[in-house]
């Protein structure tokens, strides 16, 4: 059987994998080997691996990265120290092919170790641009040490191959986040308010907002300037989902906390909703605020409006739904009543998600099943002419 390892770093993540991982469980040509890091590890972010192993997933290893700190010289630290455990992770359970997602700084250190174990690489989501953060850099140098590519449109995949990727192995099979909305049986209205144990308003809207990582200290001040258009909005209501462990994403942790404590009648705030909470979410708000790349990709196919603040996503192919704006309070409070202006709430009925509709994981379980490992890790520079 061909030995396939997963790492998944962040709930976010698992959630976009966890179809694929579903097909690789079940396969009975292909042995699914997990390995587990990051904030799935770290009681701060939930220690979310309970929920995998509550899915029926057997956790293979539990790589630890994830340092107490979200300053440059800790996420250094953590990069350094999970090559060095990824490296004794591969070296015990022998892949013969690692598959990863993403640009996180934990997937970075695990595709470094696999490509010095010798051991092909598949990369999902390349391609792809966020020009505020150092994701950016982290997503491209993955694309040059994998092998196998899964992009989530035409323009992306043809971006990968101008990176000089072999057009063949680079495979176009959609936003990995749209199986979701495909195949969850999402919540309805009464059902999620029980989950959350909060009551939705007149008008909710859900938040989800990142340090800018290529920005120096900017986490606070673009925060606060969002909180104040919020708290300008009339009977409305706010959901909160905290950030990852990023650059500075204590501050804004921080200030979530103190905000919902202060406005608990109309707010709620989560460490992790879950896939199955989180897209039941987009179903039945109003719009979503922040820079999350979720308002981007999964959003706009339940037809709702995305603000869309600052450089984080910038680059990132957008959705008629999406409007984008500077990370002030004037430009964020136009951009909100925009959202809800009766006009703008009527385009969105017209509104394609340019991410597609297919179940991303049925392509790649069959390329997984047909690539020859063997001939994959002496990579040839495809030119173009």
């Amino acid at each position: 059987m061909k030995k396939i390892c997963v790492v998944t770093g962040t709930r976010a993540e698992y959630g976009l994998l966890y179809w694929t991982l579903k097909a690789l469980q079940e396969d009975d040509t292909l042995d699914l080997q997990l390995c587990v890091t990051g904030m799935h590890l770290s009681p701060e972010f939930g220690l979310t691996y309970k929920q995998i192993e509550e899915d029926g997933f057997q956790i293979d290893k539990k790589v630890e990265v994830l340092l107490s700190s979200d300053s440059s010289v800790g996420i250094s630290k953590s990069i350094g120290l999970g090559v060095i455990s990824f490296s004794e992770a591969f070296t015990e359970l022998q892949p013969d092919l690692v598959l990863v997602l993403g640009d996180r700084f934990e997937i970075f250190a695990a595709a470094t170790a696999a490509m010095i174990c010798k051991i092909p690489i598949a990369h999902c989501h390349g391609g792809e641009a966020t020009e505020g953060a150092f994701d950016e850099s982290i997503r491209h140098s993955i694309t040059k040490m994998a092998h196998i590519h899964f992009t989530a449109t035409e323009e992306y995949r043809r971006r990968v191959i101008q990176l000089g990727e072999q057009p063949a192995n680079v495979h176009h099979v959609g936003a990995l986040g749209i199986e979701n909305i495909n195949r969850l049986e999402l919540l309805d209205r009464q059902a999620f308010e029980e989950s959350i144990d909060f009551k939705l308003g007149k008008r909710n809207v859900l938040v989800t907002f990142h340090p800018v990582t290529l920005e120096n200290a900017t986490a606070a001040h673009q925060f606060k300037e969002l909180l104040r258009a919020l708290d300008e909005l009339e009977d409305t209501h706010l959901i909160f989902t905290k950030p990852n462990a990023d650059t500075d994403g204590r501050v804004i942790i921080h200030l979530i906390d103190e905000y919902v404590k202060a406005h608990a009648d109309r707010s709620a705030a989560f460490v992790s909703l879950g896939q199955l909470r989180y897209l039941s979410a987009l179903q039945h708000v109003d719009a979503v605020v922040g820079n999350s790349s979720s308002g981007l990709l999964e959003a706009p196919s339940f037809r709702k409006a995305t603000i869309d603040i600052g450089d984080r996503q910038r680059g990132r192919i957008k959705a008629e739904s999406v409007i984008s704006c500077s990370p002030d309070h004037a430009a964020i409070r136009e951009a909100l009543r925009k959202a809800f202006s009766t006009s703008f709430r009527a385009s969105l009925r017209e509104v394609k998600n340019p991410y597609g509709e297919k179940n991303a994981s049925e392509e790649i379980i069959r390329v997984l099943k047909e690539v020859d490992t063997e001939g994959l890790l002496k990579k040839k520079f495809f030119d173009l002419r």
